[in-house]
């Protein structure tokens, strides 16, 4: 092994150190700490974080879920995919069909059919509805069907071997397409106000703190179990095959590799997860509809990527947390500068930082040791005398 291999060996070794660290740390604040500080301490506590950062913090965990998703697939095999928003809207529309069959008849209009149903004159549930007043099937819905889709795709566009942009804007045709789809009355999910209303998860009211705890920590859990997979992924032979499709296909082709197979895994894994988050999410937002299949929402995702440190896993975290903060307070304060604020971001991460936040700050000790170098340098040069010569042992020197 050569030095310089060796140096950037050490230096992945230390990025990896810094990457599990944050996602770890991120994952015990919203699986442990936020839902036990709104828990446990009483009401008039300074300590206790208020229902509505539960629901904040596991919303933006949900997020988060969908960003490592992303990086699995862009970061690591060079796909960037415009339509994660939809993988997530399946596994949410998966769970808030559950959620809607868990009402009974405690709707409006005291039927066993869900009240939009009711309303556009529906007679029967339809088919596709049927065992979703499990929750098992519901869960498992939620995963299979993104995930399905996810494949179906995946395999004639990879082997058609569309790659880059043109990968990129049939995949938001796709989701544009989707979005037309579900906001269809006749499609049975509700049309433009989406599936909403929900009373209860597994007998449990969702107006309950101590639920909405639960599902933060449920969030957090899943995202812990997103970021496990994905760093096993990126660590063993295929994440290695998937970098090398991502820098030069032809040569892993040529090497014997077929990179049709290792894309479609890892383009089906990160569907699936997905569909984890959007299952994680819906319950504690309330509600799901068509707009989060919008194209905007997909294009989104990868800024939130890109911001972070795309090609780390944690750096997609960051960047989720980060963008989506921002966006929350902005949206309040600043209505109208939000799209501004997002594109200047996008703009200025991409051209002073490249490599994302999260790289960034792995340089930033270099950087300071190079910036002190630099500026003792600039500093009043001292002279640089001869040192004296030699004095013999014997005492001073003889002259001739």
């Amino acid at each position: 092994m050569t030095t310089a291999a060796a140096v950037r060996g050490l230096a992945n070794v230390r990025v990896r150190r810094w990457d599990m660290a944050f996602a770890v740390v991120v994952c015990i604040a919203a699986a442990v700490a936020v839902p036990l500080l709104n828990i446990l301490p009483g009401q008039s506590s300074a300590l206790r974080v208020p229902d509505f950062l539960v629901t904040l913090v596991g919303k933006f965990t949900c997020y988060a879920i969908v960003a490592v998703a992303l990086d699995l697939v862009w970061g690591y095999a060079g796909i960037l995919s415009l339509c994660h928003g939809l993988f997530f809207a399946l596994g949410g529309y998966a769970m808030g069909m559950y959620l809607m069959r868990s009402i009974g008849t405690e709707g409006v209009y005291r039927s066993e059919l869900p009240d939009f149903m009711v309303f556009l004159d529906w007679k029967e549930l339809p088919w596709y509805w049927r065992g979703f007043d499990h929750f098992g099937f519901a869960v498992l819905m939620a995963l299979l069907v993104p995930g399905f889709v996810a494949f179906a795709f995946g395999f004639f566009a990879f082997r058609s071997r569309i790659t880059g942009v043109y990968f990129s804007i049939i995949t938001q045709a796709l989701t544009y397409a989707a979005m037309l789809l579900f906001f269809r009355n006749a499609t049975g999910f509700g049309g433009n106000n989406g599936l909403t209303d929900f009373k209860r998860i597994l007998g449990f009211s969702l107006r309950d703190p101590e639920t909405r705890a639960a599902l933060c920590a449920a969030s957090g859990i899943g995202l812990a179990i997103a970021y496990a997979i994905c760093r096993t992924v990126v660590g063993s032979r295929a994440g290695r095959v998937l970098t090398a499709i991502r820098d030069v296909e032809a040569k892993a082709r040529f090497c014997g590799y077929d990179p049709v197979r290792y894309k479609l895994f890892a383009w089906t894994l990160s569907a699936v997860l997905c569909g984890l988050a959007g299952a994680l999410y819906v319950p504690q937002i309330g509600i799901v509809n068509p707009s989060e299949m919008q194209p905007s929402s997909s294009v989104e995702i990868p800024i939130w990527v890109a911001v972070g440190g795309r090609g780390t896993l944690a750096g997609a975290i960051l960047g989720a947390l980060l963008v989506n903060g921002a966006k929350s307070w902005l949206t309040a304060a600043f209505p109208t500068a939000w799209l501004y604020v997002l594109g200047t971001l996008y703009v200025v991460v991409t051209l002073a930082v490249p490599g994302g936040i999260l790289q960034a700050f792995e340089h930033l000790p270099r950087a300071a040791r190079a910036i002190g170098r630099r500026f003792r340098g600039l500093g009043p040069k001292r002279s640089r005398s001869h040192p004296p010569a030699p004095v013999p042992l014997g005492g001073e020197e003889q002259r001739p």
